[in-house]
């Protein structure tokens, strides 16, 4: 029987003393007037299906009368100290539309639909149990992708501001195909870039479901960028091909366009150009990611049986003695970003002396 690549549930790991002090510093913790707790206490729930019928693996979850005026009101105040740092102005002109809960997935959050009244214009965004390795995730995405990431946190429940785009499955399934070849092409380009910068940052479980493809009008043609949505999966497994959305079969779709429109050349140019856009992420990150490594090195966000499977992995995939002697997902965190700088460096070095006259 083939080995799957995800074989144990996650658990939530807490947050750290460190990790909290951290997490102040850079106001990210905040005392919500509501708590993830406080949203599983729904009296009932209805299936949420798509334009096809078909099961969402959402339902809506309804509470009763005296329950849900006190939820709605705190879920604005929520909504006020994500987008507006507290500022209850615009309350009185939102209104909670939807409270849908995630019955598949490790995290089962409750996506919350929220509506300005004066326009109808809508937005989301979701409440979870806190849980310290998707921290670090969020984080990692905030200071080393092109996107930057709103949350709040404290020690039971994480906020999350909504990611828009079409998940990646439904492109695959509905849009992926209709694309024109230039198109076809430039989404092949965005997924090497994506597949390449999971690797490094140690983001796993990147299969289409967990990702975002996001058109973009640009003067006469759409280009695509491609987006995780699910932080969950940071630096936790043994195996290194969870952290390569390549190997997740969901997303063979977008490796067949990879190796139809690029050729071996062009996958490899892709592969430097991000990593040097990383390298100087990390570079210009300046005191706040070795704050956050240091931190991660002594904290325990998965078990030590992965981390020394993984250690072991990524030095016969690097040849690096600072991967083997890692005995902590920070510390292998670490000597990945180092290993990228180290890099980018010599690149840059070897193409300084071939430019000269």
């Amino acid at each position: 029987m083939k080995e799957k690549l995800i074989s144990k549930k996650k658990p939530f790991y807490p947050i750290s003393e460190n990790l909290n002090a951290y997490l102040k510093h850079f106001s990210r913790w905040v005392y919500t007037p509501i708590f993830y707790e406080d949203l599983l206490r729904f009296s009932g729930s209805v299936v949420v299906y798509d334009e096809n019928e078909k099961d969402s693996l959402w339902v809506r979850v309804y509470y009763s009368d005296t329950e849900r005026k006190e939820i709605d009101f705190n879920l604005k105040k929520v909504y006020a100290l994500l987008h507006s740092d507290g500022n209850e102005s615009s309350m009185p002109y939102l209104s909670i539309d939807a409270i849908d809960y995630c019955t598949f997935g490790n995290s089962k959050p409750f996506r919350i639909k929220v509506r300005n009244v004066l326009n109808d214009n809508f937005t989301y965004f979701y409440v979870k149990k806190t849980d310290a390795s998707r921290v670090y995730g969020i984080e990692f995405e905030h200071m080393l992708s092109p996107h930057n990431l709103n949350f709040l946190i404290n020690d039971s429940t994480l906020i999350e501001e909504h990611i828009a785009g079409i998940p990646g499955d439904v492109f695959i399934e509905k849009y992926l195909a209709k694309c024109t070849p230039a198109q076809q092409a430039q989404i092949a380009k965005e997924y090497v870039k994506f597949n390449e910068r999971c690797m490094i940052r140690l983001l796993g479980d990147m299969r289409a479901y967990n990702y975002v493809v996001i058109p973009i009008h640009d003067f006469d043609q759409v280009v695509y960028k491609i987006r995780a949505i699910d932080f969950d999966q940071q630096s936790f497994e043994g195996k290194l091909m969870v952290y390569r959305p390549q190997f997740f079969k969901e997303n063979f779709p977008m490796i067949s366009v990879v190796k139809e429109k690029l050729s071996e050349s062009s996958i490899t140019q892709y592969k430097v150009e991000e990593r040097s856009i990383l390298a100087k992420r990390i570079q210009n990150s300046g005191t706040r990611l070795d704050k956050l490594l240091k931190i991660m090195i002594t904290d325990e966000v998965s078990i030590p049986e992965n981390v020394k499977k993984l250690s072991k992995e990524i030095y016969k995939f690097t040849k690096d003695d600072a991967f083997k002697r890692s005995n902590s997902m920070g510390g292998i965190m670490q000597a990945s970003f180092a290993y990228v700088l180290r890099n980018y460096e010599s690149l840059n070095m070897t193409n300084l002396i071939n430019s000269r006259p």
